[in-house]
Parts: C-alpha cells; structure tokens; sequence
C-alpha cells in the first residue's frame, strides 16, 4: 500500500506515540475492506503499541476505529485515508497515541469543557483539499472529548449513503443527524457554533483591545504581505481575517508564484500564515468586518465593527478582503446549491463520477474545470456566454481533444431546474437564435469570475462600478488612514503574486502616511 519513502516518514512519526491503542476493523468481502486492511497491517507492524484487530461490528463496512485503551474515544474511518486525506490519517494515530496537537491551549481547553452527546459524520472525497481541515479538527475533537464522537466517510466509498442524503458537496457534515455544516471549516469555527457563548466572550476581548498602529482586515496573500511589511517596521500590527490565506485556500494547483515552482492552496495558506506568526503580528481569525467608522480627525483612530459585536480600532486600517466566487444569480442558484449546483470542481468533482455534469464559463478557471471533470465524469457540458472561449490557447486544445467534452457558445443561463428538491439540469437561451433549450443534469459548476468583498463598504469608501475599491498608486482609498491592497482593489489583474506585491506596496503606503501625521496624532 505504501511506498518506501511513505513508511520510513510513518515509522518516524508512530516513535512519538507514547499511549497504547487498538485499531479495530470492521470488515467485509469486498476489494475495498482487502486494501484497508493490507495499509492497517502496515500501520501496526511500525508501532509495538498499537494493535490490530478485525472483529469489528460495525454495520459500515469497510470501517476502521482508533481506540486508545482505557477510554472511551469514538474515532472511526469509512475510508481508506491516502491521497489528501492521509495526513489526517498520521495525526489521529499521533493524537489518540498520546502527542500532544499544534493547537492553541485555550480551543483545547473549550473543546474540553463542551458538554452535551454530538455524534459527527462527515462526508469528503480523496480528492478533496478543503476536506482535511475539517477531518483533522472533528478527529481531534473527538481524541479530546469521549462525548464527542466523530466517523469520516469517503463518499466514493459509500455512494449508497451519498445519494440517499442527497450529498452533491464536501465536505458536509452531519451532528447528530442533522446537516451542521459544509465546506472548509477550521476547529475554532467549528467549537464556536457548538459552544453558545463563545461570540460574546471573543467580542468582549476583541473590544478590550489596545489600538493598533496598523490593522490588517482580511488574510489572503495581500494581507499576509501588508502585515509582514508593517511588522518589520516595529509598529503595533493586528490581522483580522475571517479565513486565513483567503481564497488562496480553494485553490488546488499554485504553479506561477516566482521562485516557488508547485504548491497548492492550502499548503501556501499554511506558509503565509507561519511567515506572518514569526513576527510580533497579533493574529485574529474567524473575525468578519461589517462596518468601517472613520477616523472623525486626521490622525485619530479609525474603528472597525465586527460581526460578533465586537470592535477594533487603529491609526492606519488596510483592507485586504479579496472577492469570492460569482453567482449566476438565476432562479434555482440558492435552491440548488451544495444539491448539484457546485462551485470547486477538484473538491465536488468525484461525487458525480459517471453522471452528467455542466461547467458554466469558458474562461481558464472553467476550462481548467472541464477538462478535470471529463475525466470523472460521463459528459461535460461547458457553457459559455460569448462567442469564443476566453481560456488560454493550449487549455482549449485539450478541451477540443476530450471525446466526453460538449462546448455551446453563445449560451445565456436562465434557471438551474429540479424536482422533488432534486437538482436535474439547466435552461439557457440561445444568443443567436434566440431559442431557449434545456440540458438534463446531475451536477453543474459555476466559473464565472470573482466579486469583491466590499458590501460591508458602500456609502463609506468610494468604489468603481464593479464594486471594488478605488486606490492611488500608494494604495490609499478615500478616506485618510485607510488604504487597501489585491482583489478587492481596481488592481486589474487578480493574482497571487501581485496581490502580495499590492499588500506590501500599502503597508508602505500606510507607514509613510503615519510618518507624517502631527506628532501628537502619532504619539497617541
């Protein structure tokens, strides 16, 4: 099952374990239940404290749980954990072995003190890169919490489930029957929505606060770099992001960031993040901006309210919120979402393995989409609103040269259509004729472009007509103190590598306004 290189790194890893344990295996006959137990052999010949039973009883076979002795931890897979998901494979067997998790002492503490009976299924696919932050933070809930029980379930393995459920996205999780959540989700956002008063009490400190010399709002790539910048400067520095690396984290494959020659999201999330904790940066995740309070003098303090009540306030503020995937906005786009209507190929893509699926776009991200779905997928329809596909030239001629592959120009979406709360296809008018026609569908994906982040801003800081923020050369918006970098800018090209550039160029730009601010404005 694994490749020499994987069990030396395994073998490293088990020497940490220092509490005895028992993988027990719940297994049948099929070719599955063979390849989890050949890869749970492997795992048990590296460790002399971990021990390996398949008398297992549990009804969803093949299945796996990891039981520490003497306790009552509930941790099951129904999987076979390899791919993305093998990292959270080698943590739960770190964590249920004794090693202590990389997690700040005060979510442990909360995740300790949750009471209640919370049963967790979650559904994710191999494939998927948003998946392991939410396998990782339900395993580690459930090692720390015996009230806590948690079983990952790949949806390949168990389409019978999948379609009863109706799971069109992943990952989705279920507490206690009942739908809890889908899409990325990390352990802090997790514990907040189950611990009631966790929002008023992160309000109350946030408010509690001294004021910053420069805060960031928002933690993608032009956030990250502002925030180095204004750290290096020996400046009071806060970042406020609702979700730390931005949307950088749906993106699978990061091939044109100079000097890095591949990476995905996720992992490029995770190094922004560590680069801005190796400095003196105060970090706040999981905050949401809702209203931006000028300064009422130049040079006083600039507040900026959050959605949980709470407040933050500063001499310099740069917003560095990005933007998000666009909606189509027809009827049906709500109904449907997360119900056929999907928006991240890579992570949604192998629910729909031998259906029929759309892709509405034919820029590089949608052509990018098909041509990773023709090969999951029985056929793919692109739809494309203009009279040519906007992608790059070689992504086209790959597209033309897949047999599963249907591309229809010139077409207008009108209604995402269903049944019973089924999702089963999509209506368009024909650009050309005028005629309106219907597809027949078990999935679509939306690659259409980006919004920016800025509804928290109208009637506040001046904006173009697509709704992004107006800067000068320095960054500055119209309002003194209060610049703004990448996405969510006029900046006209949206890329890693020049919303970095652009977070760097405002926390100079910031920097420079402070240094000429009145002494007192300054020293206060």
């Amino acid at each position: 099952m694994l490749d020499a290189a994987l069990k030396i790194q395994l073998k490293t890893y088990l020497e940490r374990v220092t509490q005895p344990f028992e993988i027990v295996a719940s297994l049948n006959e099929s070719d599955s239940a063979a390849e989890m137990l050949s890869l749970l052999k492997e795992v048990a010949e590296m460790s002399d404290k971990i021990v390996l039973r398949t008398d297992g009883l549990d009804a969803r076979k093949p299945s796996f749980s990891l039981q520490r002795i003497g306790t009552a931890m509930s941790l099951r897979f129904a999987a076979i954990p390899l791919g993305h998901e093998f990292t959270s494979l080698v943590l739960a067997l770190l964590w249920v072995g004794g090693h202590p998790p990389k997690v700040e002492a005060d979510v442990i503490e909360q995740i300790k003190s949750l009471d209640g009976d919370f049963n967790f299924e979650i559904y994710m696919s191999l494939s998927c890169h948003n998946c392991p932050d939410v396998v990782q933070a339900l395993s580690l809930m459930a090692v720390l919490n015996p009230k806590i029980k948690t079983v990952i379930i790949d949806g390949g393995l168990f389409q019978e489930e999948v379609t009863a459920r109706e799971i069109m996205a992943v990952p989705m999780v279920f507490l206690n029957g009942t739908m809890f959540g889908s899409g990325r989700m990390t352990i802090e956002e997790i514990v907040g929505k189950l611990d009631s008063g966790a929002a008023a009490r992160d309000a109350s400190k946030l408010s509690d606060k001294p004021a910053f010399d420069m805060l960031i709002v928002g933690g993608g790539p032009a956030g990250a770099a502002a925030a180095v910048y204004a750290a290096r400067k020996g400046i009071r520095t806060g970042i406020a992001a609702e979700r730390f690396g931005g949307q950088v984290n749906d993106t699978l494959a990061i091939e044109n960031y100079v000097s890095v020659l591949e990476t995905d999201g996720p992992k490029f999330a995770m190094a922004l993040e560590a680069h801005v904790k190796d400095y003196d940066v105060e970090i706040m995740n999981l905050q949401r901006a809702d209203q931006l309070i000028p300064a009422a003098t130049v040079g006083g303090m600039i507040e900026v309210k959050l959605s949980n009540g709470g407040a933050l306030k500063a001499k310099t503020v740069i917003i560095s919120t990005g933007a998000r995937w666009r909606n189509v906005g027809v009827p049906g786009e709500v109904e449907y979402k997360n119900k056929g209507v999907a928006y991240c190929p890579h992570c949604d893509g192998p629910l729909f393995k031998g259906k029929r699926v759309a892709v509405i776009g034919g820029g590089n991200s949608g052509v990018e989409a098909a041509i990773d779905l023709a090969g999951i997928v029985r056929e793919v329809t692109l739809l494309e609103f203009g009279d040519v596909l906007r992608a790059d030239a070689v992504l086209v001629n790959k597209l033309k040269s897949l047999p599963n592959v249907t591309i229809i120009l010139q077409a207008q979406t009108s209604e995402f259509t269903g049944e019973a709360g089924k999702f089963n296809g999509l209506s368009y008018t024909d650009r050309v004729s005028g005629e309106a026609r219907h597809i027949e569908l078990e999935g679509v994906f939306v690659q259409i472009g980006l919004v920016p982040n800025t509804e928290w801003l109208k009637g506040v800081v001046e904006l173009s007509k697509h709704g992004e923020i107006i800067v000068d050369a320095k960054g500055q918006t119209s309002i003194p103190g209060v610049f703004a970098a990448g996405d969510v800018t006029t900046v006209p090209f949206k890329q890693i590598i020049i919303a970095t550039g652009d977070g760097a160029k405002a926390a100079l730009g910031a920097f420079d306004y402070m240094m000429r601010l009145p002494a007192e404005a300054v020293a206060a």
